[in-house]
């Protein structure tokens, strides 16, 4: 796999660190959300054929549901094999994206992702996971440390 597009952590760790906890995406939390898009794109196909006067609504319940489920399917081979791993220096995401412990600013819970702010302003998401208050009490944990 070429290293542009590697869906793990590929920055060496520094001489005494190690990884503490590692969080990859979960495969329930992910068909879940999926299917919360997918009734909400099937609502706003029927929405908008509706009102431009389509006397076949139903047929944008199906568009959408078939746009998400697609979408899902190719996306998913991707989104379930992300990691990123909390060091004791540092939290390493998929390829060479690295946020200090101690530049972390903001760490916040967005829907099933935690999103990290760190103190430049550099947002990272990690997606679909499944106990999200204990990875934001863990990454928030760490950073209290530093």
């Amino acid at each position: 796999m070429e290293d542009s597009y590697q869906l793990t952590p590929s920055t060496e760790l520094l001489t005494n660190e190690r990884v503490e906890q590692s969080f990859q995406a979960d495969r329930s939390v992910y068909i879940r959300d999926h299917a919360w898009m997918a009734a909400g794109a099937m609502a706003v196909g029927m929405l908008i054929l509706w009102a431009i006067g389509n006397p076949h609504i139903w047929t944008g319940g199906v568009g959408g549901l078939a746009a998400i489920a697609i979408r899902g399917f190719y996306v998913a081979s991707d989104e379930l094999n992300v990691r990123w791993d909390l060091t004791n220096l540092r939290l390493l995401g998929p390829q060479t994206r690295v946020v200090l412990l101690g530049d972390i600013e903001n760490v916040r819970i967005l829907a099933s992702a935690i999103q990290v702010i760190s103190k430049t302003g550099d947002k990272h998401l990690l997606k679909y996971q499944g106990d999200r208050n204990s990875t934001k009490a863990a990454i928030m944990a760490a950073a209290a440390n530093t």
